[in-house]
């Protein structure tokens, strides 16, 4: 690193939440720290607001803009452009942006009981100068939904549009998104004002929440971490009548404009109903900041039970002309304060188990549960791993759970903390996705569909036409769930009788594009034995085995009909692998699939190219070679009729090192007794049999 080079900012991924004493910092050191705190902020608010994606949890966030506020405060830093001047983040490019009747701010916030008194004490103060009696002073609570900000505008009692927070004074166009929302009427009720503009949460209720994702899991795609990014990625479609599929709510819960006046909070509760707009039964007026801080702690009890998900409760002075007295800060108003809940810390309850059927057949279960926050970031799925695990576990639908993460990476259920009903989870005895027989291979449960299951045969065909198949354009991951959703493809074979009225009928599909994938389907009929076998994705067969393969066997022919006892005596097929490869081609699904696409393609038998000037000798290379790629030095050596394997063994004859090559080969070299050169060495090898370089 040079000197003048950056230095990587703390904050972004992972941040520490613990800091020094702001006192022992100069004020270099702090605005050094303030301007990576201000950098990492909007990076997560980015995350949050726009992408829906965060990679914190509220709390770490929490801190690290409490942080930035006491370095601002106590180095009196410029505060022009930081992220404690506004709200939120920037509207998305793809919406219309709308800018809002009346600024919608957010609210300051704290964890603690002491931040609560230190807010009531504010308002105390504040409402002294303006001739407000402070001992009157009264609190409206609610809960604070975790969903996403809406401003929803009627004139004379009909719905005109709906927009998101964004930044605060300007948002995102989601009208016709929010009129498919069923709690939102299109006209109001009764004695109506002819201007409101209200705000509102859009959420989504936890059980249609774990619903939605057991689906999104079911069919391949990854879940929502949250209620609250299910909603946010919902609302921000460009496509309403998909928005209108999902399961949206909303509770409204102030006024930010109106032509009539409400003289306190609570009654904007009252009014709102009685014109067809929902509020929450949970709402409650108190007396006093004692109150309402009790208000907090039987909500926080019953938390867990509630039909949708609250991070904390909200208190609001109750007069709102006292309200309007007291003002705002440029970011929040000076009348309300948030006592957040703490965070659902690695224990959580299990809501649900979906298992979701992989590209090999492989059954994984996944637990869906209440969002908890592990290492910093929220998650609301864990994996069970397999049966066995289940029944290690004794884990059942409802027990509270605690979730860690694996390798700091795949969150996963370690243990059950409090068991709340009996027996375990039943394993599927069939495939969820096609029915078929399951089979348990020790701990590990696999569908027996193969080819013929639909879980498999999207990432089967994917696999078939990528580069490591058949290297077919125009058959990506995109392009092959278009032609499964249209019914166009069942199976492999299908392929290759798509016509072209079949295609240009598709989305995005033109005359063209359509040419080029039949030109490509055209080519792939003749393909080598090797490249054929590598793109079926027969279980542990990859490039280097399948060339094993058709090298000693010649025709498909004989691969399918190979017994375990002649795949062993292939180069790196043991005992495992060689049962995994019968296992596959006698499946009777599996072989009618095949049966089906061999009438379309003819693998051609393997046929060694080139010379034998290396007939006999078998070499493994580890690290990376200047020269050309490890795969072009194996095609080297095969084409003079050598043979290059991944792994050594007593069989090998050369290890050919490059640079940052693995330990491990070069132990086993060792053990093996084998002669290990580098590239300039292997170059003479070859130069000694007459193969030129």
């Amino acid at each position: 690193m040079t000197a003048n080079a950056p230095t990587r900012n703390p904050y972004l991924e992972e941040p520490p939440t613990e800091f020094d004493p702001v006192e022992e910092l100069d004020a270099d050191a702090a605005r050094e720290q303030a301007r990576q705190l201000r950098e990492a902020i909007r990076h997560h608010d980015h995350r949050y607001y726009v992408e829906n994606d965060p990679v914190i949890g509220d709390r770490t966030y929490d801190a690290l803009f409490s942080r930035l506020q006491d370095l601002e405060d106590n180095f009196d830093l410029d505060r022009e452009g930081s992220p404690t001047q506004r709200v939120g983040g920037e509207p998305l490019d793809e919406l219309a942006s709308v800018e809002h009747v009346a600024p919608m701010q957010s609210i300051d916030q704290g964890g603690e009981v002491q931040d609560v008194r230190e807010f009531d004490d504010r308002v105390a103060r504040g409402l002294a100068d303006p001739g407000f009696d402070p001992d009157d002073r009264t609190y409206f609570c609610e809960p604070k939904f975790d969903g996403l900000s809406v401003e929803v505008v009627y004139e004379d009692g009909v719905y005109q549009r709906a927009a998101t927070r964004g930044d605060g004074e300007v948002g995102e166009d989601v009208t016709e998104n929010v009129r498919t929302i069923p709690s939102v009427p299109e006209r109001l009720r009764g004695e109506y004002p002819d201007f409101l503009a209200v705000r509102g949460e859009v959420y989504i209720p936890t059980e249609a929440f774990q619903a939605y994702n057991r689906e999104r899991i079911e069919r391949g795609d990854d879940p929502f971490a949250n209620p609250r990014n299910a909603a946010a990625g919902t609302l921000r479609q460009l496509d309403p009548s998909v928005t209108a599929e999902r399961p949206l709510s909303v509770f409204f819960f102030g006024v930010l404009d109106s032509s009539v006046d409400f003289p306190t909070n609570s009654e904007v509760y009252e009014r709102l109903p009685e014109w067809g707009l929902r509020t929450t039964e949970l709402a409650e007026a108190v007396d006093s900041i004692e109150d309402a801080i009790g208000y907090r702690d039987r909500l926080l009890e019953r938390r867990d039970d509630l039909p949708f998900e609250i991070d904390g409760v909200v208190f609001k002075l109750n007069d709102r002309d006292a309200c309007d007295a007291l003002g705002s800060t440029a970011r929040a108003p000076r009348w309300a304060f948030a006592y957040k809940f703490p965070a659902r810390t690695e224990q959580t309850t299990l809501r649900d188990v979906v298992v979701q059927v992989g590209r090999t057949g492989r059954l994984t279960p996944v637990a869906l549960m209440d969002p908890v926050e592990v290492g910093g970031v929220t998650v609301s799925r864990a994996s069970l791993h397999n049966p066995a695990e289940i029944e290690r576990l004794g884990v059942a639908i409802g027990d509270e759970v605690r979730v860690q993460r694996a390798g700091d990476v795949i969150p996963e259920v370690a243990a059950v903390v409090e068991s709340n009903s009996e027996g375990t989870v039943d394993f599927p005895e069939t495939c969820p996705v096609c029915d078929s027989p399951v089979e348990r291979d020790g701990p590990l449960a696999f569908c027996t569909g193969g080819l013929a299951c639909p879980a498999q045969l999207e990432r089967a065909i994917v696999h078939y036409a990528s580069r490591d198949g058949l290297d077919i354009e125009g058959l990506g991951e995109e392009r092959v769930q278009q032609l499964l959703d249209a019914g166009l493809v069942e199976e492999l074979a299908d392929l290759y009788e798509l016509g072209q009225l079949d295609l240009t009928s598709l989305e995005g599909w033109g005359m063209q594009s359509v040419a080029n994938l039949q030109d490509e389907l055209e080519a792939s009929r003749e393909p080598p034995l090797d490249d054929f076998l590598a793109a079926l994705n027969v279980p542990s067969v990859g490039d280097a085995t399948a060339t094993a393969l058709a090298r000693e066997f010649g025709t498909f022919e004989a691969v399918m009909g190979a017994d375990r006892e002649g795949l062993q005596a292939v180069e790196d097929v043991g005992p495992k692998v060689a049962e995994e490869i019968r296992d596959f081609f006698e499946s009777e699904r599996n072989c009618e699939a095949i049966e089906r696409l061999l009438e379309h393609v003819d693998p051609q038998a393997y046929e060694v190219e080139g010379s034998d000037e290396l007939d006999g000798l078998t070499f493994v290379f580890t690290g990376t070679l200047e020269g050309y790629t490890r795969s072009e030095a194996q095609e080297l050596v095969e084409a003079h009729g050598g043979s290059a394997t991944s792994s050594v063994s007593g069989n090998t004859d050369y290890l050919v090192v490059g640079d940052d090559p693995g330990q491990r080969k070069r132990e086993d070299a060792e053990e093996n007794d084998v002669e290990v050169v580098d590239e300039d060495e292997f170059a003479s090898v070859l130069e000694e049999r007459g193969i030129e370089n």
